[in-house]
């Protein structure tokens, strides 16, 4: 992909994993999680974390922070799973993003991918 602003500064990150223990995608769970995550990364939260229910498919969450945000989505069904995508205009280390959210949830496998 051609990079249209190259003056300015942006990181990607997805993770997506499974997670060992369904009680760790409940709405109160994950809003730990995307607060603690903010902390890991040193990003200044703007809101408190949002979250939404959907009976289909899970629960969604996104946190706002200065320099942008994360979204989170779990799934209950067809399987337990959760995808979280990080995107900052601030550089952080994905390697902390990653090993926090994989003991975090407790995942019995994750996979990630920075852009």
């Amino acid at each position: 992909m051609k990079d249209l602003a190259p003056t300015i500064y942006r990181q990607r990150l997805v993770i997506e994993g499974y997670p060992g223990d369904v009680k760790l995608l409940s709405a109160e769970s994950i809003k730990s999680y995307l607060k603690q995550l903010s902390d890991v990364l040193k990003m200044k939260t703007l809101i408190e974390p949002v979250t939404h229910r959907s009976d289909s498919y899970g629960e969604a969450a996104w946190i706002h922070w200065e320099t942008s945000g994360a979204h989170f989505y779990a799934w209950e069904m067809p399987i337990e799973f959760f995808s979280v995508d990080i995107y900052t205009c601030k550089e952080f280390d994905p390697a902390d993003a990653v090993e926090f959210t994989r003991n975090y949830f407790k995942a019995t496998e994750i996979a990630h991918k920075g852009f």
